[in-house]
């Protein structure tokens, strides 16, 4: 019996660091954004777990996003410490699609464009792979999710869409329903780009 060889896509970054698209306002130093490695896994799940909104997922799960969807994915970095992340995958069914499972930035760093910045450097990278859309969820009671995800879309030109995805009743827990949005077209326009 042979057994088949699964062929992934994978986006790889023309250079380790993106260029931040969204000025990032504030007397905080520009961060670098780049793909993460391995080594950024426990500051991520830190992140996340601190964040008091994300689902935290185990360190385990953060070792193996590094490792397995670096190229779908993004940290950035301040003073050689991750201050913020935006993990995501390509759907097997709609590999034109980003799914963003994650977006988190350090409680000091909020407020000042870096979770949008972050989004952007993401679907810059994913369109060279022929990306055009993004999916996330959000639950309805994260309203501040909710609007940094409106502005990447109008920063865009894209067109933001929700519907319900999974109701409570499928969370074998007490978590909220989530709702899909989707984005899409993400690509920006080349005046779009300077």
């Amino acid at each position: 019996m042979s057994l088949h060889t699964l062929s992934t896509t994978r986006i790889e970054p023309s250079v380790t660091e993106y260029p931040s698209a969204v000025p990032i306002s504030g007397p905080h130093p520009q961060p670098v954004l780049r793909p993460p490695r391995v080594g950024d896994a426990a500051q991520i799940w830190r992140i996340a777990k601190d964040s008091q909104v994300l689902d935290a997922n185990t360190s385990y799960a953060y070792l193996l996003w590094c490792r397995d969807f670096a190229s779908t994915s993004v940290v950035a970095e301040v003073g050689g410490r991750v201050v913020g992340f935006v993990i995501g995958y390509l759907r097997p069914q709609a590999p034109e699609t980003v799914f963003v499972w994650q977006v988190a930035v350090e409680h000091e760093q909020r407020g000042h464009g870096l979770g949008a910045a972050l989004l952007d450097a993401l679907l810059d990278t994913a369109a060279g792979a022929g990306v055009s859309t993004l999916e996330t969820t959000i639950a309805p009671d994260n309203p501040a999710s909710i609007a940094m995800f409106a502005s990447v879309a109008r920063r865009r030109s894209a067109r933001m869409t929700k519907q319900p995805l999974f109701d409570s009743e499928f969370f074998p827990d007490s978590h909220a329903a989530e709702d899909l949005y989707l984005i899409a077209p993400t690509a920006r326009k080349q005046e779009d780009r300077r």
